[in-house]
């Protein structure tokens, strides 16, 4: 997939930022062991391509995606 001119790498990495601590909060667990399962989801990997254009997608939502991946995995 080619990579989008108008996607702002700075303001996607911003929004990593926020995902993070949203997901700490959360869960109510570390924003070390948050980042951990961001980077480490389906999400974050779809996210980073650029994938399903999931930048456009709020932060509560992908948050929400990363946590029903953790269900599922269980």
């Amino acid at each position: 997939m080619a990579e989008n001119p108008l996607i702002n790498e700075t303001l996607l990495q911003m929004k990593y930022a926020r995902v993070v601590v949203l997901l700490a909060e959360t869960l109510d667990t570390s924003q070390e062991q948050a980042l951990d399962l961001f980077y480490n989801s389906d999400t974050y990997s779809y996210l980073s391509r650029k994938m399903y254009h999931l930048h456009n997608m709020g932060d509560a939502y992908l948050v929400d995606e990363i946590i029903l991946e953790l269900q599922a995995k269980q």
